[in-house]
């Protein structure tokens, strides 16, 4: 009954947290918005792969059109309305938010099995109530390959418990392939699944067994470029990704600002790990960490793959504490008490905010107001709506379009949020179109937030929903 009730807390936290508000907070970020497109023109081509751009491989737009598809996506109503409009990223979200509670459930399992109840409780806890974790909710490639990575691992820790130990293994390492089907740099997550392996039985064969279908699966994603006759493509796609590069202290920085608590304490978690010599928390943390620092263009949401460990190091060390005797219990209790609390107050105050109504507003603004006679220059957030939902003619994919190709109406529209400000590094044309046009209206954040102060913080990571200026250009 105890091990059920140490279990049933992090779920319900993890539930609410997670499922509360899901498309309110955070704001729909610029990514989201190309993984909406991609599942949707699925759903209408039958074929994962986009144009001829090779990003990242086909399993997270599989599994998101597959919701779409489920749910009985494309016979949804939907009308200019803003709460309407809103409500086209409900499904997909309720979705990442169900699979954030299955990776408390997964994170639970894993650090009973190794180091404990308590542990496993404090973990999984940690992940539900920390601030930083409403990132799970975002519709991204990550939010979908960390249950598969988490169930690898229990699969892994599985093995050595059974007979069957050659299927766990087999499925194991099939679990590892599809995250990495989804996402190139979830291959760092097979040191530690390897070693797991490794260590039940002491036989290489375990491994080959286990790096089989891990190197089998992601393979389709090269070999349907081949068939496209597209293998130039992709080899540029790929290169193009891991030359794109910015400083791992950038992000390191940034998380510490707008999650001091989760910093400190998965940070002094893995420092305990390394005094103690813990392999499987060092081979989860540190192949990742050195792959981010030396390839590829690193952003905030890329430390979700290592959250988990963060939370399990956290909640180890925090135990590490009690079973050394070195407070008296009540202090000890009043301290985990606290840090509960105070995370889960923190992630309250964030979540109940409705800071993505600034976009749908500025969306149906534009549906109400503008035909196809103009061109609509806009974020994928919006784009896929326009031109998928509604219709539209002359919606490009993103404003990026204007960077290689004149208009071809007299008029444009351009939707100028923060990221399209951020990417006037891009190009001359994206600032000089501002320059040269009208702005008509403003949809600017209702409620202002101090994000210098915590848990407001996280705001610092919302801020595409904060102001949104319409603008008119004319030929």
């Amino acid at each position: 009954m105890n091990k059920i009730f140490f279990l049933l807390i992090p779920l319900a936290l993890s539930g609410f947290i997670h499922l509360w508000n899901p498309v309110g907070y955070p704001d729909v970020f610029f990514d989201e918005g190309i993984y909406m497109r991609r599942a949707v023109d699925l759903l209408n081509t039958g074929n994962p792969q986009e144009g001829n751009v090779y990003d990242h491989p086909y399993f997270g737009q599989i599994v998101i059109a597959s919701i779409l598809y489920a749910t009985n996506y494309s016979d949804f109503k939907t009308s200019t309305d803003s709460d309407s409009l809103q409500s086209l990223y409900l499904i997909p979200r309720i979705f990442m938010g169900i699979l954030a509670v299955v990776d408390t459930f997964l994170i639970y399992k894993i650090v009973q099995i190794r180091y404990g109840t308590i542990s496993a409780f404090l973990s999984a806890a940690l992940f539900a109530v920390l601030p930083f974790t409403w990132i799970f909710k975002r519709i991204l490639l990550d939010s979908i390959l960390i249950p598969l990575i988490l169930g690898a691992i229990l699969i892994a820790l599985y093995s050595a418990k059974t007979k069957h130990s050659s299927i766990l293994i087999t499925f194991s390492g099939a679990l590892m392939g599809l995250a990495v089907f989804t996402k190139i740099p979830a291959f760092t997550m097979i040191f530690v699944v390897a070693w797991i392996v490794y260590n039940n039985r002491k036989k290489f064969s375990d491994v080959i067994l286990l790096l089989i279908p891990f190197l089998l699966i992601p393979l389709i994603w090269p070999l349907n470029a081949i068939m496209l006759n597209q293998f130039d493509l992709w080899q540029q796609g790929v290169l193009w990704q891991t030359q794109r590069t910015n400083s791992i202290l950038d992000i390191f920085g940034f998380f510490a600002v707008i999650d001091p608590l989760m910093f400190v304490l998965g940070l002094s978690g893995i420092v305990f790990a390394v005094l103690r010599k813990d392999k499987f928390l060092l081979f989860w943390f540190i192949p990742f960490v050195v792959f981010l620092s030396v390839v590829g263009y690193k952003q905030y949401f890329h430390w979700m793959m290592i959250v988990p460990v963060l939370c399990i190091s956290a909640g180890i060390w925090i135990e590490s504490i009690h079973k050394e005797g070195k407070m008296k219990k009540y202090v000890y209790f009043g301290i985990i008490s606290a840090v509960f609390v105070f995370g889960f107050t923190s992630t309250a105050l964030l979540i109940i905010n409705d800071i993505s109504k600034n976009q749908f507003e500025a969306l149906s603004y534009v549906l109400n107001n503008y035909d196809d006679n103009v061109t609509v220059l806009a974020s994928p957030v919006y784009t896929w709506i326009l031109y998928d939902v509604f219709k539209k003619e002359n919606v490009p994919e993103d404003y990026s379009f204007i960077l290689f190709y004149p208009s071809s109406t007299e008029k444009m529209v351009i939707m100028a949020d923060s990221h399209y400000r951020i990417d006037f590094v891009r190009g001359p044309q994206l600032q000089n179109i501002l320059n040269n046009s009208t702005v008509v209206q403003t949809f600017d954040e209702t409620t202002k937030f101090n994000s210098k102060i915590y848990p407001y913080t996280n705001m610092q990571a919302t801020e595409e929903a904060t102001k949104i200026e319409i603008l008119e250009w004319v030929k």
